[in-house]
């Protein structure tokens, strides 16, 4: 028998050079909404590129809410926007994280990519430390991508990295539709 929830929310952090990271924020969520409870997943980073997980996040609502804020991978190939875009879509992504997190309406809020963010200085540490600290106490924050920062490590309960062991692209083969995107 497991003890009982208390309730409080924590910050999860998934980090590391390793596949899984916001698969594992995908399965926290999924786990969430089979208990009825609302979730926020806020997208920084990912937003011109489809992946399946878009499609199939639409079947969770109304408990989960999707918000597609970024506008693509930051200084890719395909990447022709000015980095001032990506800077007002992460900061639009951190007001909305902020705003869900705060407001004691959602069980879970996933700030999926948003170390990659950090680490591109879309936004600052200090901006996204107010996010966490602003947090509802019964809301679970979890923060996803590499490059997690000493500052996020010390302020989370759970910090899990996923280091990568092999990948195949290591070998030269292409990222697999419903495997990697």
């Amino acid at each position: 028998m497991f003890p009982h929830d208390d309730g409080r929310g924590l910050v999860i952090v998934y980090t590391g050079n390793g596949k899984g990271k916001t698969t594992a924020a995908l399965g926290l969520a999924l786990r969430a909404v089979g208990y009825g409870m609302k979730v926020a997943f806020i997208q920084f980073i990912k937003g011109s590129w489809f992946y399946g997980e878009l499609k199939s996040l639409k079947r969770l609502e109304p408990e989960l809410e999707l918000v597609v804020l970024g506008k693509g991978f930051v200084g890719i190939i395909d990447d022709g926007l000015d980095i001032q875009e990506h800077v007002e879509s992460a900061r639009q992504a951190l007001m909305a994280s902020k705003e869900r997190a705060s407001s004691g309406r959602y069980d879970v809020v996933i700030m999926d990519e948003v170390n990659y963010a950090l680490k591109l200085n879309l936004i600052s540490v200090d901006e996204l430390m107010d996010v966490i600290n602003s947090k509802h106490v019964n809301t679970t924050l979890v923060l996803t991508g590499n490059y997690t920062v000493e500052k996020m490590i010390e302020s989370a309960d759970i910090v899990t990295e996923m280091r990568e062991v092999k990948h195949p692209y290591r070998l030269g083969v292409r990222a697999k539709r419903g495997i990697d995107y």
